[in-house]
């Protein structure tokens, strides 16, 4: 798919879902078929001005099935007790708790901890920035539990995994179950075209965190997906077309005290996109 004005996209995209892409789900809320492409997430640094509950609450209201947690709203902290706790919870709400993070590991303790978090709450992913000295205890702790960890670029400024091809140098000998969690908006900031960079590593890409941005540079920002400078037609049909099958998660960091309307406009935009790849 060619990159399309926005304006003229969601003209398209309107004509282009009829009431066969639609299906009711249980909340009584309407679905669009195309995120059956890929399987959505939330990633709950959006909700971060919110406890589990309200957060819980608003992925459901978006129509949203899988989440990955920050430590907000399940504190690494916590026993193993409280862990399940807060797991039943989110799988109590119909959603699938599929990981946490961003989780950082910056000594051996870190990375025991990370792992046995991961366990008690029967997390398949573990979305962390390991410092690079520590990627052999990584790397046998993987073995040892199979949680597999996608580890998370962020950008320009950013010392350790700055650009998808950092990470890449430093597992590409390493076992498969440790690869990339991209997130496309620092992506786009350190002045990478996120299609090409997940298209060059995607058997690493295990992780996706969903954005926008109005710059390709340092100094961008978060937009509602589509009014920015990330293509994302073309980010979503590499994923499609080469059956990516792990969770494309939305981290909207804008309006972070009242996220919904710019997340619901973001998620109902690449849902469209999806519709027509």
């Amino acid at each position: 798919m060619k990159k399309t004005h926005r304006r003229n996209f969601i003209k398209i995209a309107g004509l282009a879902i009829p009431a066969t892409f639609l299906t009711k789900v249980s909340s009584g809320s309407t679905r669009i078929l195309g995120d059956k492409k890929i399987k959505l997430g939330i990633a709950s640094y959006t909700f971060r001005e919110f406890n589990l509950d309200e957060t819980l609450n608003m992925t459901g209201k978006v129509g949203i099935d899988y989440i990955a947690l920050k430590s907000m709203h399940m504190p690494l902290e916590d026993t193993n007790d409280e862990i399940l706790s807060a797991k039943n919870k989110v799988e109590k709400a119909g959603i699938h708790l599929y990981g946490a993070g961003v989780i950082y590991m910056n000594n051996e303790d870190e990375v025991i901890n990370a792992f046995r978090y991961a366990k008690a709450a029967e997390l398949k992913t573990i979305i962390g920035v390991p410092n690079h000295d520590l990627l052999d205890l990584v790397e046998e702790k993987v073995k040892e539990t199979n949680i597999q960890v996608a580890i998370h670029n962020h950008g320009p400024g950013d010392d350790v995994y700055p650009s998808p091809e950092s990470i890449i140098d430093k597992v590409a000998k390493r076992d498969k179950r440790i690869g990339m969690c991209m997130d496309i908006g620092h992506t786009q900031r350190i002045g990478l075209d996120p299609a090409k960079e997940a298209l060059k590593y995607f058997d690493r890409l295990l992780d996706v965190h969903l954005k926008d941005v109005d710059k390709s540079t340092a100094e961008g920002d978060t937009v509602e997906i589509g009014r920015g400078v990330i293509d994302i037609q073309a980010f979503l049909k590499v994923l499609v077309e080469n059956k990516y099958s792990g969770v494309a998660s939305f981290e909207y960091e804008k309006d972070e005290k009242d996220p919904i309307a710019g997340l619901a406009e973001s998620i109902g935009y690449v849902k469209g996109v999806l519709s027509l790849l």
